[in-house]
């Protein structure tokens, strides 16, 4: 596995367990003003108790061509962990500044511009030690996920048993800070 590909001590890999179309909802795009590798991406979920890390459009496929500078993150409820914080995916504007991850470390880059639309959407569930982490993303071949080969994976080719990376969390966040609170989320 090349050097950049090295996960920190942080980032784990979940088993896939489900991949279940949610049917059409609101997806973000965001689209940096820099250049992402393919193993860079940000990490979002459903709910506090961790996120997938969602690669960069850095690969060609069949329907797209590569957007070096673009990360298709999901719909527009999810968690984006930022470090130490949350914020919700809808809440991300064009002038601002990102945390992306790589597996290796965060880096900061300017984020140009913000684009929501109406797509198809999946829920992908995983498995981390008992604790199930997930995300809504759209169903389409831009959207990777980082394997444990240190291989990307298409939202379209994704099966259960596959295991992808992750940041495990706990519950508990308000404005995105983390509070001491019993939460139940699905």
């Amino acid at each position: 596995m090349p050097e950049e590909q090295h996960l920190n001590e942080e980032l784990r890999f979940a088993v896939v367990e489900n991949i279940t179309p949610v049917g059409k909802g609101t997806r973000v795009c965001i689209d940096t003003a820099d250049i992402l590798t393919p193993t860079e991406g940000v990490l979002a979920g459903n709910t506090g108790h961790g996120y997938l890390l969602i690669l960069s459009e850095n690969r060609a496929s069949a329907a797209y061509p590569p957007r070096t500078f673009r990360i298709n993150a999901g719909g527009v409820h999810q968690y984006l962990f930022q470090q130490d914080h949350t914020r919700y995916l809808e809440e991300i504007r064009g002038g601002e500044t990102l945390t992306i991850y790589n597996g290796t470390e965060p880096k900061e880059v300017p984020v140009g511009r913000v684009k929501m639309e109406k797509r198809e959407l999946v829920r992908v569930e995983t498995n981390w030690h008992g604790e199930r982490i997930s995300a809504t993303v759209q169903q389409a071949d831009s959207v990777t996920f980082l394997k444990e080969d240190a291989t990307a994976v298409s939202i379209t080719e994704l099966e259960a048993g596959d295991r992808i990376c992750c940041y495990p969390d706990q519950p508990g966040r308000h404005l995105g800070e983390k509070i001491t609170e019993d939460i139940t989320e699905w």
